[in-house]
């Protein structure tokens, strides 16, 4: 069957097979790793966003002031521990005392760990997998301000799990009207147009733009479900 097939592919293939036992227990590691550090945090919200925001951009500034008020109101915060709006959401939970979680993802460019993350809490992934299950398990909701490719897979990979109902219903927020109506409208308008979506799958995306608005929406989601405080993902 793979006669024809080029040389070169050919011996990608082959490498391929060859490194498959080893890459099951590096993944097996990973998960371990991730469920020894995260099994003991609380209830947590996952902040997602750009890396390239910079720390004088007001996108940078709200992501601080939500992440405090979100610990404040008793959360860890876990990003995915690079710079930008994740750097920023660690921020706001180290300044406020809080628990300070980074996911970090080896990338040939752009990632590198915050000084915002707690020592003990701050873990480093080779999979992007993995590295989503971690968001998802541990996160009683989701909060996500502007952002690119990365952003939009995160978000996504989230709404399809509630969707399917492999996971709990949770809290998923975007943040800043500005940004996101327009890809809500898309939603609205061609998804739900075309009939790939139901109608009540549009609840699942509130756009909010204060800070006070965000903690007092989860609040509000939690009051009398507290069963479903627990972590996601039945793995």
């Amino acid at each position: 069957m793979t006669e024809g097939l080029p040389p070169r592919l050919m011996k990608q293939w082959t490498q391929i097979k060859a490194e498959n036992a080893w890459t099951m227990f590096k993944v097996m590691a990973e998960f371990v790793d991730g469920f020894e550090s995260l099994n003991r945090i609380g209830p947590c919200i996952s902040i997602f966003g750009s890396a390239r925001t910079k720390p004088d951009m007001p996108q940078y500034q709200l992501a601080v002031k939500i992440a405090q008020k979100l610990t404040d109101a008793g959360f860890g915060i876990i990003t995915g521990g690079g710079t930008g709006i994740m750097e920023a959401a660690n921020k706001g939970a180290s300044l406020q005392g809080g628990i300070s979680v980074g996911l970090n993802i080896d990338l040939p460019f752009e990632q590198s760990h915050n000084k915002f993350i707690d020592s003990d809490k701050n873990l480093n992934h080779r999979y992007f997998f993995v590295r989503k299950v971690m968001f998802v398990k541990y996160a009683q909701g989701f909060v996500v301000l502007t952002g690119g490719f990365g952003t939009m897979d995160e978000i996504f990979e989230v709404l399809t799990l509630i969707q399917t109902k492999k996971i709990t219903p949770v809290p998923v927020i975007l943040v800043g009207s500005s940004f996101w109506s327009g890809l809500k409208e898309w939603i609205s308008t061609v998804m739900l147009g075309e009939s790939n979506i139901n109608k009540e799958d549009l609840n699942l995306l509130p756009i909010l733009d204060e800070p006070d608005e965000i903690v007092e929406y989860i609040n509000n989601f939690y009051a009398d479900r507290d069963d479903l405080l627990s972590p996601n993902y039945t793995l």
